[in-house]
């Protein structure tokens, strides 16, 4: 289902860009916009797994500095047809994870000091197979897509705008007013795809996660335990563009409309894995 349903949302978004390449910003520009913002975000995607962890401070380890954790990611990626991804530790008192990489050969799971002293075996494994989840999803790459779209759309409104103010009116009141209507709405729809999608995605991974560990209830428990403890004490420099990466929203207060925000409700989440636990979701 939420496969379909990001399958759904892509076209849409790939619509939204048409609409606006076509009205706004032509064939040509609709081509310029694009190609700038394929090399601004696969460039990203190519480097991302070095970018974020670098951001964040992770430190890659061995099966000898934590024996562990490095065996419940060897372990759950056996279970997952995947190659054993690189595992980072940072240090920070936050409990949260993320996956990173552009492809399964090049995965990285990266988890925090927090969350290690707060979780059990159980719901760190949930936390792990969620994260290998994204990984075999090649959630980076819908990701990127998508980002790649909104830039564009953006970019072509931004230039519009730009166009109409210093370029002088040629249009019909029509054609301008609408042209007006779909600079300021477009981005803005975009952008409110780009989370949706987002949040289809943790959804397919809670349950990817909860199939591979076997243990939905260790997610489930996990989860609220992460949620709450990331109101308490958000992590310090966690950014807006890397947000959507970990298993919780990193980022401190309520500030965020639900529309906006890259996660689904933790509740929501919670309440599934109890129905797979109970064999009443698939």
């Amino acid at each position: 289902m939420n496969a379909m349903k990001t399958a759904l949302l892509m076209a849409a978004m790939m619509v939204l860009f048409l609409l606006v390449g076509s009205a706004l910003g032509g064939q040509t520009g609709l081509v310029i916009a694009f190609i700038f913002s394929i090399a601004m975000n696969f460039g990203s995607y190519w480097f991302s797994d070095k970018i974020v962890l670098k951001m964040y401070g992770a430190v890659e380890i061995q099966r000898n500095d934590n024996p562990q954790l490095y065996d419940i990611v060897e372990n759950l990626s056996s279970k997952a047809n995947l190659p054993t991804p690189r595992v980072y530790i940072m240090e920070s008192a936050t409990p949260n994870a993320f996956a990173t990489g552009r492809n399964p050969e090049n995965g990285a799971v990266a988890v925090t000091t927090g969350i290690m002293r707060i979780l059990n075996k159980d719901e760190l494994e949930g936390v792990i197979a969620h994260e290998l989840s994204h990984i075999k999803n090649r959630d980076i790459l819908v990701g990127t897509i998508a980002a790649t779209l909104v830039g564009t759309i953006t970019f072509i409104a931004r230039m519009a705008g730009w166009a109409m103010l210093f370029g002088g009116r040629e249009k019909e009141d029509s054609n301008a007013v609408y042209s007006l209507v779909l600079m300021i709405i477009s981005p803005i729809v975009a952008l409110l795809i780009q989370m949706a999608i987002s949040r289809s995605r943790e959804y397919m991974a809670d349950a990817g996660g909860a199939e591979i560990s076997g243990k939905p209830l260790g997610l489930a428990s996990a989860l609220n335990k992460l949620s709450t403890a990331n109101d308490r004490i958000p992590l310090q420099n966690a950014g807006a563009s890397s947000a959507h990466m970990f298993i919780v929203n990193p980022l401190s207060g309520k500030s965020f409309a639900k529309l906006f925000s890259t996660h689904p409700a933790t509740e929501e989440r919670i309440a599934r894995l109890k129905e797979i636990a109970d064999g009443r979701r698939i």
